[in-house]
């Protein structure tokens, strides 16, 4: 199995119980999470090597983050535990018409203080296959940007793939802010994931006549603006989860992967996910499917629908994590999807 390098931050999720909204609660369900450790437990389910990146508190909480890790096989030997505490994001779910809606309290987080010289980079990546990390990292704040910005350096030195998830997030940063950032670090990218939206808000592209609010996929859009990336960027291939939103319960979930080097266009095929249980991490979930795919030696339509698969059955888990195994995937993929009891 390959060895896989994710960075980022981990934080504590705060959950409503059930669908309650935030002024019903009483109590909160807790839950870790974070995009690149989204992506790291779900690649050590797979039964690769995988060691996440970070910085924790050096108290209780952090310990907790790190144990969360743990019991999910993540490696957690790289984490520096410095600065004063760890991130924390709240969550009311959303059920039919009423979307789910998120709070983050993680200014001055470890990670977001963190500086390079923490973090033995060239140790890290030694023997390392794959690299991920999403554009939420850089966000969080300028140390953080030069950090992955350092990290990208040192895969590229040892020839470590690299793949880049764009996740744009407005509560973090703007959208010219995302560019100016974010643009420079695509020259160490081989594979670029991300959806219409995150494509023009971090780095300026925009399929055409493409509109999820209405439920509406223009595929020939997402090709044409994934072969201007390409071309323009130098990606082996873009990569699109593909949600159309009936409701918050509700979705239509496919993918679609562009080849850089061929410039064939791949749609894959489409679940109904209805009732979902939590949408948190489904695009991580993605991400890693598709890396896993990949890393595999499956063809770029293998692995988009390894990914899209893996990631509706994390649409039926609690949490920001992925607990799925191969052969779950396999199955569905199969066209099992019938949630007969396995006895």
């Amino acid at each position: 199995m390959a060895k896989v390098i994710t960075l980022g931050e981990i934080m504590l999720r705060l959950s409503t119980p059930g669908s309650e909204r935030f002024v019903q609660a009483d109590q909160f369900d807790v839950n870790y999470g974070g995009g690149e450790a989204n992506v790291a437990v779900s690649l050590a389910g797979f039964g690769h090597d995988t060691q996440y990146v970070t910085a924790l508190p050096a108290n209780e909480i952090g310990d907790c983050a790190e144990a969360a890790l743990k019991k999910y096989g993540v490696g957690t030997k790289y984490i520096s535990r410095s600065g004063e505490r760890l991130g924390i994001y709240y969550l009311e779910s959303g059920v039919a018409m009423r979307p789910s809606k998120v709070v983050y309290d993680r200014a001055h987080s470890s990670i977001s203080t963190a500086s390079v010289d923490e973090f033995d980079f060239d140790e890290i990546f030694e023997g390392a296959d794959w690299f991920h990390f999403t554009g939420i990292t850089p966000a969080i704040s300028d140390s953080a940007a030069k950090l992955c910005e350092a990290a990208l350096i040192a895969a590229k030195k040892k020839g470590v793939t690299v793949s880049c998830d764009l996740n744009f997030r407005k509560k973090l940063w703007s959208s010219e802010k995302a560019r100016s950032v974010m643009t420079p670090l695509m020259k160490y990218v081989d594979y670029c994931i991300g959806n219409e939206e995150d494509a023009y808000l971090v780095l300026g592209y925009k399929p055409d006549n493409t509109d999820v609010v209405a439920g509406e996929l223009n595929l020939e859009g997402y090709k044409s603006v994934f072969k201007r990336m390409a071309d323009e960027l130098g990606f082996k291939a873009c990569i699109s989860s593909l949600r159309v939103s009936k409701s918050a319960s509700d979705n239509g979930w496919s993918g679609c992967v562009y080849d850089g080097e061929t410039g064939e266009f791949i749609h894959s095929k489409e679940y109904r996910i209805h009732p979902i249980v939590d949408r948190v991490g489904g695009g991580d979930s993605f991400a890693a499917g598709f890396i896993c795919g990949v890393l595999d030696g499956r063809d770029l339509g293998g692995a988009i629908e390894y990914a899209v698969a893996s990631s509706a059955l994390k649409h039926t888990i609690p949490g920001d994590f992925n607990l799925v195994s191969r052969g779950e995937v396999e199955t569905l993929m199969g066209g099992d999807g019938s949630g007969r009891v396995q006895r």
